[in-house]
């Protein structure tokens, strides 16, 4: 972004102080990451005052800096916005910029999936457009638009990933983006606490849908039934399915995974063969929704397929990792939910790349009431004779080991409610180069605290 002070005052339709022809190439929160030309949002909250760093925010570079009107002393001689409230300002700026904006928007949501599609999505275009997609975690009412204001203004492609805990959050996301093409990957069990159902959560996702611009499209998983009578009642809706299991738009079958990742036949919409470096079918299936925005805008199946081999997700996806004793880790800790645990175990114990297969699962966290009930059915898909070793982290995963304790030799399950070292210390004894260790959590359980101890 590049905007004069002068232009962003004029969109706020805000007081101002010194404000001139200065130009704002971005925008910061944090000074400890503010680049020079930033325009410096301060923030206020029950244990921080962000306008205490708004002078170090200048002599780090800042041009221009918010100040809430009702917070005493704005210093004098610096350039001053004043707004009612700070996230409201910035929202407001990033609708602006985004109505100014010719990029084409993609906006994704899904309970699993959302950064491993975005970063395929990506990966797929990036060869021949010009990508920007969300950083991090940045899927929110905050960080939504902090990567809207971070879109360079020649950027071809936007893909952002919108994430929620409750009704209405989506919405006010892609009203915001107006995206040109949406993605629901899944409905799984994430947020049940807030939203009560599969049934709520499909519905709070399918708001994805309230925000795209006319003539829109959107992907979404044709495999989840709860999802088919939301888009069967959109009537002038433009929806594409994909899936797994036959029924949908276009389906992916054949999948061969090994060490270096999953080639697979597309079906339906366009037949062809495609590689990705990338492990689990769950991965085949985000692939979907590449292919498909890949073919909506214009590329063919050669440049699809060529672009996708070169595809790599985002850290702790499915991520392979050579540790200490010849181990190989498969690092998927960055989150869990029943649905990509579930995912995720299957590809293990149908995967050949190594004979000794272990899985260290951590609690699922945000389940709400069933979270017992949840933690209990992953034994359906633990198969004793496919997975040698189990090792359990957390106190939830004791309802986990409950159900087990029947069905595996003993030395064969493990679980400690806090104590990676136990965990740690019975790998280092047992496993070995023949040893594949599937690592599987919710991001507050870090389970890569676990792998660390086997970097080499």
């Amino acid at each position: 972004m590049r905007k004069t002070l002068k232009q962003i005052a004029k969109w706020l339709n805000c007081e101002q102080q010194l404000v001139e022809e200065v130009v704002v190439t971005g925008i910061s929160i944090n000074t400890r990451t503010l680049q020079a030309g930033d325009l410096f949002i301060p923030f206020r909250g029950e244990k921080t005052n962000g306008h205490r760093y708004v002078t170090q925010a200048f002599e780090n570079g800042a041009v221009a800096s918010f100040w809430l009107k009702d917070e005493p002393n704005p210093p004098a001689g610096l350039p001053l916005l004043f707004v009612d409230d700070a996230e409201e300002a910035l929202q407001q700026m990033a609708s602006a910029y985004r109505q100014e904006h010719s990029a084409t928007f993609i906006g994704i949501t899904g309970s699993n999936g959302k950064t491993s599609t975005k970063d395929l999505v990506a990966g797929v275009l990036s060869p021949y457009y010009k990508v920007q997609k969300t950083e991090g975690n940045f899927n929110n009412d905050l960080g939504l638009p902090l990567t809207i204001l971070s879109l360079d203004e020649d950027t071809d492609f936007a893909i952002l990933e919108m994430g929620m805990s409750g009704f209405g959050e989506i919405e006010f996301l892609t009203k915001l983006a107006k995206p040109h093409f949406t993605a629901i990957t899944n409905i799984g069990e994430a947020h049940m606490q807030d939203l009560g159902s599969r049934a709520g959560i499909a519905k709070a996702k399918f708001e994805i849908v309230l925000g795209l611009q006319p003539g829109g499209k959107l992907f979404y998983d044709g495999d989840e039934p709860l999802l088919i009578p939301l888009v069967t009642e959109q009537k002038d809706l433009k929806a594409i399915s994909f899936g797994l299991n036959g029924s949908a738009d276009i389906t992916a079958t054949n999948i061969t995974t090994t060490e270096n990742g999953s080639s697979f036949t597309v079906e339906g919409l366009l037949n062809e063969d495609f590689f990705i470096s990338v492990l689990g079918s769950h991965q085949v299936k985000n692939t979907l929704v590449a292919i498909l925005i890949a073919r909506e805008v214009g590329l063919s199946a050669e440049q699809i397929r060529e672009a996708l081999k070169e595809v790599s997700l985002t850290n702790m996806r499915m991520q392979l990792v050579n540790g200490a004793q010849d181990i190989l880790f498969i690092n998927d800790a960055y989150n869990a939910a029943p649905t990509s645990m579930k995912a995720a175990l299957q590809f293990l114990q149908t995967t050949e790349m190594r004979s000794d297969k272990w899985v260290v699962l951590g609690d699922m966290l945000e389940l709400g009431e069933l979270e017992q009930q949840y933690h209990e059915e992953i034994a359906e898909v633990i198969d004793g004779k496919s997975i040698h070793k189990v090792c359990l982290f957390g106190p939830r995963m004791k309802w986990l080991y409950d159900k087990l304790e029947n069905n595996l030799p003993a030395d064969h399950l493990l679980w400690t409610a806090e104590d990676y070292e136990t965990i740690i210390q019975h790998l280092r004894t047992n496993a070995g180069p023949n040893s594949i260790v599937l690592l599987k959590g919710s991001r507050g359980m870090e389970l890569e605290n676990i792998l660390n101890a086997f970097k080499e």
